[in-house]
């Protein structure tokens, strides 16, 4: 009685490439880049995501005026 050994089949592995990696961190980057807008240039009065709070508004106020956004 012989025995055999059969090679196992290699295991495919997803392969990604640079350029995924790329639009993820360049998505990732413009999606961040938003949110800091929202709150530093929007984030005030009726379009506040946290209602009439006033504290993010004052949070990121000198900062506000220091790069052009009015806010009065």
């Amino acid at each position: 009685m012989s025995t055999s050994v059969i090679p196992a089949a290699p295991i495919a592995t997803p392969v990604v490439t640079a350029e995924v990696r790329t639009v993820a961190l360049l998505l990732g980057t413009a999606i961040l880049a938003l949110i800091v807008y929202y709150f530093i240039g929007v984030d005030e009065g009726a379009l506040s995501v946290f209602g009439k709070s006033m504290y993010v508004h004052e949070f990121f106020h000198d900062g506000r005026h220091f790069l052009g956004f009015p806010c009065h």
